[in-house]
C-alpha cells in the first residue's frame, strides 16, 4: 500500500502517535491473542505507537533500546546505530564517504552505550528484559527514514533467535520499506510515501516523547497484561492455554562479542563495540 487517502485523494496524516498505533494494530490482527507474540518498542517515539499495538493484540510490551551514532559535528547524520545486547551496525556508505576512522566510531559508540544503559535502567528498573528466543517479535517505531535504528534493532533481536521478526511502523520511506521487506519475515506499514522528507511531517502532533512517558506506558502495559491473563484463567475452557512470559537474566544481554557481517542493500556492517 502506497498510503492512506482521504475522499479528495490527498494523503492523510496521523493525528498523533496513539492514533497511528491504533490504526497500525488493525493491520496486525492476525497476531492477536497469540501467547508467543512480543511487542518491542523503539523508544522514545515508538513507545506510544507500540503501546496501542500491544493493547489491541493483548500482547506483552517491552523496549528495544537503540541509539543512533551521529557523525561528530553533524549529529543528525547517522553513521550507524547501537542496540541492546552489544550490537553495533554501521552505515558503510557514510563511514567511507566521510573517511571516519575506527577509533572515532568507538568513541561515539562508547558515549551512546552509556545513554543506552541509563535508559534500560530507567525504563525497566530491576525487571529483566523478556526472552525473545522462539517468539514472534513485532518491532514498532513511529516511522522509518533511512532505517538505521531499525536495522540495529533487527540485528539485536536476530542474535537471540526469535521464531519470527515483524516490523510494524505507521509510515516509512518507500525505499526503506523495500529494503526491510527482504530481510524480515513481515513488514507492515500504512503510509509509504515516495517523497518522504521526515517522519514528523506525517503527524499533526509530533511532540517529543519523554523518558517518563515511556516508563509509564511500560508500567501500564504490564498491569493491563497481568489483568488480561487473570481474566483468561478465570474463563472456562482456557486453562492450560496461557504461556508465561519468559524473561532473560540481565547477563544474557551483556554479550558484546558481535560478528562482522554485511547486512542489507544499504551496506551496513555489524562491528564489535
Amino acid at each position: 500500500m502506497k498510503g492512506v487517502s482521504n475522499n479528495e485523494g490527498k494523503e492523510q496524516r496521523f493525528r498523533d502517535r496513539a492514533e497511528a498505533g491504533q490504526l497500525l494494530a488493525t493491520k496486525l490482527t492476525g497476531y492477536a491473542n497469540h501467547p508467543d507474540v512480543l511487542v518491542l518498542a523503539l523508544p522514545r517515539g515508538g513507545a506510544p505507537v507500540a503501546f496501542e499495538v500491544a493493547r489491541a493484540l493483548h500482547a506483552p510490551l517491552d523496549v528495544m533500546i537503540v541509539r543512533k551514532l551521529g557523525v561528530p559535528g553533524e549529529e543528525e547524520l547517522a553513521m550507524g546505530a547501537i542496540a541492546s545486547g552489544g550490537v553495533c551496525v554501521l552505515n558503510d556508505d557514510v563511514v567511507q564517504m566521510l573517511g571516519i576512522p575506527e577509533e572515532l566510531i568507538h568513541k561515539v559508540a562508547a558515549h551512546e552505550q552509556q545513554e543506552l544503559e541509563r535508559r534500560e535502567r530507567l525504563y525497566r528498573g530491576d525487571r529483566p528484559a523478556y526472552d525473545v528466543h522462539g517468539r514472534t517479535v513485532i518491532l514498532v517505531d513511529d516511522g522509518m527514514a533511512t532505517g538505521a535504528t531499525m536495522r540495529a534493532a533487527v540485528a539485536a533481536v536476530r542474535q537471540q533467535q526469535p521464531a519470527r521478526i515483524v516490523i510494524a511502523v505507521p509510515v516509512a520511506a518507500a525505499a526503506t520499506c523495500e529494503e526491510f521487506a527482504a530481510v524480515v519475515d513481515e513488514l507492515v506499514c500504512i503510509l509509504r510515501p515516495e517523497d518522504f522528507f521526515a517522519v514528523g511531517i506525517w503527524y499533526e502532533s509530533f511532540s517529543q516523547t519523554t523518558d517518563e512517558e515511556v516508563r509509564d506506558l511500560l508500567q501500564q502495559a504490564r498491569h493491563e497484561q497481568l489483568a488480561t491473563t487473570q481474566r483468561r484463567r478465570k474463563t472456562p475452557g482456557t486453562a492450560g492455554h496461557e504461556k508465561r512470559a519468559k524473561v532473560a537474566s540481565p547477563t544474557q544481554h551483556k554479550n558484546h562479542h558481535i560478528r562482522r557481517r554485511l547486512t542489507s542493500s544499504t551496506s551496513s556492517t555489524e562491528v564489535p563495540t
